[in-house]
């Protein structure tokens, strides 16, 4: 790609899942030279996909990095990098001769990016786990759900994806940032325990404040309010419903027909039994389009519950090219935008290993040395 405000930005992925893929996403989308090193020969992978939207808009090449060739072509390609991303466990990119201080002695101004789980040290760092593990232990698990149930995963937004790669892509922008002064690169250790919890900070706020002593889905914000819900419609659809202040409340109110002398105050918590019931009868009256269109143009804060696949239909979302179509299939398009440099439209993944000759070319190797590399097994 070669449009966006981060064009020019040389990157170098170390082929992985979810967090790592998804921060070098963002880069790419963005305008980042993207070269994703995948392996030689491909391994048992269950949640492989072959239009995978997390590989859009980057090279691929195929190199084996259990050989020392394979090894010395990955470093080549870090000397005219500005970023190497890896999500593997702690001592393995080491151990494959790909850690930091490998890269750093021939580079010592790239930024080298790693999101693990747990982080590069502490007592869990070489354990493995998943996302529902990383937010049971960082405090971000615990307040979703209903009042009295079980916590609910939310899918696996919150580690591998907010407090993962969109951490790491953060943290790799910022020593970016910090190497035009200094001239120096660094490692930039992303846990995603850590970056989940601090997608929770504002929960501490609410807590001191005494806005938040309730139990999981007791609270303001996670569903314990009636005015912060959803609802099911006629249709067996659903609403959402955010009204918290005043004036947000009463246009809800209005939207739904309801006597404002009837309806209690909404900020009384003794009183969120009876409000509740009396909003449910009120939504169930309408089916979810019905009540969406009679809430557009006001400020009663209240939205359908889409489906992803039903967001990108939405006027809102098609007005703003907030979800493109890559090779067939629509996903989110890139972001944010950009007035002066904005981002290209994303291309389709390459099947793995595709560019290899044509990044090997521009790393100054002639075409007998690549054919050199297939014979001894470096290249895929």
């Amino acid at each position: 790609m070669s449009a966006g405000p981060l064009s020019g930005l040389r990157v170098v992925e170390l082929a992985g899942l979810a967090p790592a893929p998804f921060a070098c996403t963002v880069l790419a989308d963005l305008g980042a030279d993207v070269v994703r090193v995948d392996r030689a020969v491909p391994g048992d992978d269950v949640l492989a996909m072959p239009k995978d939207p997390l590989l859009r808009s980057r090279r691929t090449i195929g190199v084996d990095t259990k050989t020392a060739e394979g090894v010395e072509l990955v470093l080549r390609l870090a000397e005219q990098a500005d970023v190497l991303v890896e999500g593997f466990r702690p001592g393995v990119a080491e151990r494959m001769g790909l850690g930091p201080e490998q890269v750093h002695a021939r580079n010592p101004g790239l930024v080298y990016g790693r999101i693990t789980g747990w982080g590069q040290t502490g007592p869990l760092a070489p354990s493995a786990g998943h996302d529902i593990n990383y937010i049971g232990l960082s405090g971000a698990l615990h307040p979703v759900g209903r009042a009295g149930e079980r916590p609910v995963p939310p899918v696996n937004f919150l580690a591998d994806f907010g407090g993962g790669g969109m951490y790491l892509a953060m943290g790799v922008l910022a020593a970016l940032y910090e190497r035009g002064s200094s001239g120096l690169g660094q490692v930039v250790d992303a846990s995603m325990v850590e970056g989940s919890a601090l997608l929770t900070t504002h929960l501490f706020g609410l807590r001191a404040s005494g806005l938040w002593d309730g139990e999981r889905g007791e609270n303001m914000l996670d569903g314990g309010a009636p005015f912060y819900d959803t609802y099911e419609t006629a249709d067996g659809r659903h609403v959402a419903v955010g009204a918290i202040e005043g004036r947000f409340w009463s246009a809800l109110v209005e939207v739904l027909g309801l006597d404002p002398e009837q309806v209690p105050v909404h900020i009384d918590q003794r009183e969120w039994p009876r409000l509740r019931a009396m909003l449910a009868e009120a939504i169930g009256r309408y089916t979810r389009d019905e009540l969406t269109a009679r809430a557009e143009g006001t400020d009663a804060c209240l939205t359908p519950v889409l489906s992803p696949w039903e967001a990108a239909e939405h006027p809102h979302n098609r007005a703003r090219g907030s979800f493109v179509e890559v090779d067939g299939m629509t996903q989110p398009a890139p972001g944010p935008k950009f007035d002066r440099t904005p981002a290209a439209e994303p291309d389709p993944p390459h099947p793995k290993g595709s560019d290899t000759g044509e990044v090997l070319s521009e790393l100054g190797l002639d075409p007998a040395e690549i054919d050199r590399l297939r014979e001894v097994g470096a290249l895929g």
